[in-house]
């Protein structure tokens, strides 16, 4: 069976925390391999994600991998969050360049993710799992889709040992980015970004800005649905699927679910997936 992992993002009030709850109780049966925590922005990073991924090991009894962004602090403040997290027992760490928040000049005293890829090397070399980001339709910020995967190399030569790829919805573009990137030599699982599609609007929204491209068909069977929002929800399960399939059958060596929080809509497409 192809591993699954899933992401989360941490809660900031009560009410998320709970919700947050829910949705691990219904996803930990599925088995996933680890779950990772995003990185808010603005402070809150030395916080809530912390403590996010202490209650997924503690109370949910779950691997929990959290994300380590350059924006996230000095390299003193990401020096001791990477020491709180190995005192936590966390084997894994997702080390991302990260998006500055807004009204932030400049990055920190790290410019690219594989600048904090080789700190993490440096700080704590063998210990920590580090996985990086790949982009198979290319970074929104790149200058090309040649130079953007040879900075995805480069983040590997400094230490990664694997990636998780942006979501897409099409998978000839992630065969590509495999391809392009073992043909310079790197051999680290890449494994697949999957956002299920329950809110289309929502998606489209996120989409667009991240760079990640929705396949005219799949918008115009979605705007045909209109307000029918059960119909939108197993449509979209039903495509998500199907990407997955084509991407466990071509060799994909997991899949990683943005699942927003939310539980259905992963458990919509995993449940078709292994029908």
């Amino acid at each position: 069976m192809t591993p699954i992992s899933f992401e989360f993002y941490p809660p900031k009030t009560d009410e998320q925390r709970a919700q947050l709850d829910r949705t691990v109780d219904k996803l930990r049966p599925l088995g996933p391999e680890y779950a990772s925590c995003t990185f808010g922005a603005g402070g809150s990073t030395l916080s809530y994600t912390p403590e996010t991924v202490e209650r997924l090991r503690a109370h949910h009894g779950l691997e929990a991998a959290p994300h380590v962004s350059c924006v996230g602090g000095t390299r003193s403040e990401l020096g001791e969050l990477l020491q709180r997290y190995r005192e936590m027992g966390c084997r894994r760490i997702v080390a991302l360049r990260g998006d500055l928040p807004s009204g932030m000049g400049q990055a920190g005293e790290f410019r690219y993710a594989r600048d904090l890829v080789e700190f993490i090397r440096s700080e704590h070399d063998g210990y920590f799992h580090i996985e990086v980001a790949a982009y198979p339709e290319m970074h929104p910020q790149a200058r090309d889709a040649a130079s953007d995967v040879q900075h995805f190399a480069d983040k590997v030569r400094a230490g990664a040992d694997g990636a998780i790829t942006q979501y897409f919805y099409n998978a000839d573009a992630y065969f590509r980015f495999v391809d392009d990137v073992r043909a310079l030599g790197i051999d680290v699982p890449i494994v697949a970004g999957i956002m299920p599609i329950s809110n289309f609007s929502q998606v489209r929204r996120f989409s667009e800005m991240c760079g990640a491209e929705i396949p005219r068909w799949i918008g115009q069977r979605m705007a045909a649905y209109g307000d029918d929002a059960d119909s939108v929800r197993a449509f979209g399960a039903e495509v998500v699927a199907q990407l997955c399939q084509r991407l466990v059958d071509g060799g994909a060596p997991g899949l990683h679910f943005y699942t927003l929080n939310l539980a259905k809509p992963t458990q919509q497409v995993l449940a078709r997936l292994r029908a």
